[in-house]
């Protein structure tokens, strides 16, 4: 509920910078666009083995700042380089706990009556780069965009959670999450509504992961909502 609360807050404070902008901005023959970013998303695991279920709604928020420099006369079209942090949970059925040795295992809770809760969360410094398209104008600040692009992380923190029959078991930082994420990116819409979309290249786990002796290789995909200001 917490990413909610958020959301709310940044839709309510990117509706007022709109406001101010159309009032105050002057014309600039040399404008840029979009320079900050904001999203919500759910969260989907690609690839996973038909054993593993995805159960409630996985959220992802990020926000961050994006560089934008135009490429052509009109300034409507522009290469974005950025920096930002995105925050990812995934609520599933894969339990995660350690053995005898200290190293992770990782099964299936076969009955989701065992537990209230079983998620881990993954948050990452992400370095996103973008072409991008528009119709804007020196004094047209309601437009449509089209964003495509490739955006590479890399994983700061991880958590696991796992609340029922067994108790309470939480980890932090465990190594077998990959610390590198990339995927392409896409963005497209008008005025303060656009569609995002992310998918992962790479797998989320290390390559050391097994799930029934076979390698674990899930993998990422984002759907949700991109808002942009100066």
């Amino acid at each position: 509920m917490k990413y909610w609360f958020i959301f709310i807050f940044l839709f309510s404070s990117i509706e007022f910078c709109f406001a101010q902008e159309n009032t105050l901005k002057k014309i600039d023959s040399l404008y840029k666009e979009d320079q900050f970013y904001a999203g919500i998303t759910y969260n989907l695991l690609d690839k996973k083995p038909k054993s593993l279920n995805q159960s409630g709604f996985s959220l992802g928020f990020q926000l961050g700042f994006i560089k934008d420099m135009p490429i052509n006369a009109a300034r409507n079209v522009a290469i974005g380089i950025g920096l930002g942090y995105s925050a990812n949970s995934f609520n599933q059925d894969l339990f995660i706990n350690k053995n005898n040795t200290n190293s992770f295992e990782y099964s299936i809770l076969s009955d989701s009556q065992t537990y209230s809760k079983n998620k881990f969360s993954i948050h990452l410094v992400e370095l996103p780069i973008e072409f991008r398209w528009r119709t804007s104008s020196p004094t047209e600040y309601n437009f449509w965009r089209i964003y495509t692009g490739f955006k590479f992380g890399y994983m700061i923190a991880n958590t696991s959670k796992y609340e029922g029959d067994l108790g309470r078991i939480k980890y932090t930082n465990n190594e077998d999450f990959n610390r590198f994420q990339y995927g392409l990116t896409l963005s497209a819409g008008y005025n303060t509504w656009n569609i995002h979309l992310y998918y992962a290249l790479n797998s989320i786990f290390s390559k050391d992961v097994k799930l029934n002796g076979e390698h674990l290789d899930i993998s990422v995909a984002k759907i949700g909502l991109m808002f942009y200001i100066l």
